[in-house]
């Protein structure tokens, strides 16, 4: 369904505007309830950010940890949280999320079209009191989008910069490692081979991948699941402004392509409209190196413009800047188009490999390259204060960049010229040249490299301590030893490739009750407004505490949002959690839709 039907007014249960993780996972458990819903998107594709995301969930205490004898305890979990959040720690949004993460996922699991399978990713500060190195990250199993029929269309595809000619790679290194080995191995040459060959086939019959991985996977199984519950996605249409009766939220009026409508929510209408990465005025007060004068370069959907935010506060709703992290921050570069336009490359993986590190414009290291994406951009936040420029170049020898690549940029037998005549990457035969190509200096960066060679030779990094937790192993090359992040940087060429920062979204955002009321300056809940994902601001306090916490925390409140919105109290859904019961209504209920 691409638009709304043509009528004066729409009446239902619960509007959800916005279509990522957080409106879907209300929606469907709100029908699951019983409740009628409908879902606005002002995009082309449903899926919001998600659609874009590694599609990881974080959640303690999951079956599937469960079922793998992981050890781990909901008082570690807790004491972890309490360290991570520090002086932004919210005992009872903790507990809530808790308590009632793991029946959520059994809920959608048991109960939808959306699965999850294990992953071996570690806490990203496993060093932490009350961190693990295995078993609370999970992750959207893959899935085959021709299930969806004709609204395939409709799903967002993955982040462009990111997939091989559109292809999407599996959810484990394991996938990974056949690529990068494939001149090398037989039998990964054998597998890329299969692999391109059906992606291929794809490509001439849906113009685009289906066999869909990460955060594609999640929202095309919310999307299916949603669309199966008789949930309408209405793409295209965009709310304009919020109704009001007396102090309730009523509904919106919205615009689409047959018009203006106005949309009845007897229930409450629910904000899940991505978050404001895209707000330009917003982020300007937010992002401490935007207030400075430097660049920003988000790589999420660019719809993400603080919708609503904005719609809340008209109503007087509270929406603060209190976190000193305001967003999930992600290094990026951006890649030169054909057209003259620039993609963005999240980078997620090469900041891992041995022989590769980050240096600011002096020429000089600054933080621990194989942290997270979060620790290491806000690093480089701190690291340039005193500039009006945010960036680091990433440096590397040339074994390097053929064996693990960098950036957009692939690994051999994938040419390189291109993205050099594009001046994408900088290259130089000697350092002092790459330097003097990249705007960098070039004394300083020769002493950088000098320093950093002597410990890597010995597997050590005695500056920043790479290499010295499991989640900086994680990522790296387990072949390399001793240490899987450190290896020296050899003989030239060199290269060099400018990053700057960007977000995978906001942290900052409308304040809200545990179950989703939005709250105004008073405090006191609006009537009849709920919000939820990126719109509402986030548990963790604007740190990064694991993969997958946005997600995770996002589809928990999402589901209790949900029940709420049927009239299941706190206090049920806080039993229920306990329980194990899902609290879901019978299939007679739901074809009746009472």
């Amino acid at each position: 369904m691409k638009s709304l039907i043509q009528a004066p007014a729409l009446t239902c249960d619960v509007l959800v505007i916005g279509s990522g993780a957080g409106g879907l996972s209300t929606a469907i458990t709100a029908r699951k309830q019983g409740l009628n819903v409908v879902v606005i998107e002002k995009e082309t594709f449903f899926g919001g950010t998600t659609a874009y995301s590694g599609g990881v969930l974080w959640i303690p205490g999951n079956r599937h940890a469960k079922a793998n004898h992981v050890s781990d305890t909901r008082e570690a979990a807790m004491t972890y949280m309490r360290n991570e959040t520090g002086a932004f720690f919210d005992e009872a949004a903790v507990t809530a999320f808790l308590d009632t993460g793991p029946a959520m996922l059994e809920f959608f699991e048991r109960e939808t079209d959306v699965k999850f399978v294990p992953t071996l990713y570690p806490d990203y500060h496993p060093d932490v009191a009350g961190g693990v190195d295995i078993g609370r990250s999970i992750v959207a199993a893959p899935y085959d989008a021709r299930n969806l029929g004709k609204d395939i269309d409709r799903l967002r595809p993955p982040l462009k910069t990111i997939t091989f000619i559109g292809m999407m790679f599996n959810s484990s290194n394991a996938d990974l490692k056949h690529f990068f080995n494939a001149t090398r191995s037989l039998t990964s040459a054998i597998y890329v081979a299969k692999r391109l060959a059906s992606h291929l086939k794809d490509l001439a019959l849906y113009r685009r991948g289906v066999q869909v991985t990460s955060g594609n996977a999640l929202a095309a199984r919310l999307a299916k699941s949603a669309l199966d519950l008789g949930i309408a996605i209405h793409t295209n249409t965009a709310a304009r402004e919020l109704t009001v009766s007396g102090k309730r939220v009523t509904g919106a009026l919205v615009s689409g392509p047959d018009g203006e409508i106005r949309i009845a929510a007897r229930r409450g209408v629910v904000l899940a409209c991505g978050g404001f990465s895209h707000d330009v005025e917003r982020i300007a007060n937010a992002y401490p190196h935007v207030r400075r004068g430097g660049e920003h370069v988000s790589p999420v959907p660019t719809g993400n413009t603080g919708d609503g935010a904005k719609m809340a506060e008209r109503l007087g709703a509270k929406v603060a800047l209190r976190y000193p992290q305001a967003a999930a921050w992600m290094p990026v570069s951006r890649v030169p188009q054909k057209d003259g336009t620039f993609g963005v490359f999240p980078h997620l993986l090469d900041r891992y490999k041995p022989g590769i590190i980050g240096v600011t414009r002096n020429g000089r290291r600054f933080t621990n390259e194989s942290n997270s994406y979060h620790d290491v951009g806000a690093a480089m936040i701190d690291a340039c204060k005193h500039d009006r420029e945010t960036a680091m170049w990433l440096i590397c020898d040339h074994a390097t960049i053929r064996k693990y690549g960098l950036g957009y940029a692939k690994p051999a037998p994938v040419p390189l010229g291109g993205l050099l005549r594009n001046g994408y990457l900088s290259t130089g035969r000697t350092l002092t040249e790459l330097a003097r190509h990249a705007g960098l200096d070039a004394a300083s960066l020769e002493a950088t490299v000098s320093r950093y060679n002597v410990d890597a030779k010995r597997g050590v990094d005695s500056e920043f301590g790479r290499g010295t937790t499991s989640f900086n192993r994680y990522l790296a090359d387990p072949a390399q030893q001793p240490n899987p992040c450190v290896a020296p940087i050899g003989d030239g060429p060199y290269y060099a490739l400018k990053v700057v920062m960007g977000d995978l979204g906001t942290f900052d955002g409308i304040q809200t009750k545990i179950t989703g009321e939005v709250l105004d300056q008073a405090g006191a809940a609006i009537p009849g407004l709920y919000a939820v994902g990126n719109d509402r601001a986030s548990v963790m306090g604007g740190n990064y505490p694991g993969a997958g916490i946005t997600l995770g925390p996002i589809m928990t409140f999402g589901y209790i949002l949900g029940r709420h919105l049927a009239g299941v109290s706190e206090q049920d859904i806080r039993k229920d959690a306990h329980e194990g019961h899902d609290g879901s209504l019978s299939e007679t209920v739901l074809r009746t839709g009472t």
